[in-house]
């Protein structure tokens, strides 16, 4: 196994072991998508945890550790609309404020967004 640095992240273990992190994340964000849609509600689960998981991938790759995957750009984007469109469908049955729907709606889209534009950069050099 080779180590190139003094870092938590220098060596292939580390590598490794943040690839498996990686995919896991994807894993979990891959059976929300083709799981039941209503899963994905924001008050749901997945509505939430999806989000969450997407984040915690572009955390991880803008570190740029060796090891930290994304998916494909077009996944990435498939992902988005899939949520996007149950969440436009079914958020104002929760009743929000116009203030927290137009935040909340311009987070979503700019954390898919985040992790396309990771995805396109880490995909170019592959």
């Amino acid at each position: 196994m080779g180590t190139w640095g003094s870092g938590n992240f220098d060596s292939d273990t580390a590598a490794d072991h943040l690839s498996g992190i990686t995919g896991r994340l994807v894993s979990e964000i891959e059976e929300a998508m083709a799981g039941d849609p209503s899963g994905l509600e924001p008050d749901d689960y997945d509505g939430v945890a999806v989000p969450c998981n997407v984040e915690l991938l572009c955390l991880m790759a803008e570190q740029g550790y060796v090891g930290a995957r994304v998916p494909e750009p077009a996944m990435v984007e498939k992902w988005k609309k899939t949520f996007m469109d149950v969440w436009e469908r079914t958020i104002d049955d929760l009743e929000p404020g116009p203030e927290y729907k137009e935040d909340r709606r311009a987070e979503l889209i700019r954390t898919f967004d985040r992790l396309a534009a990771l995805a396109d950069r880490e995909h170019v050099r592959e």
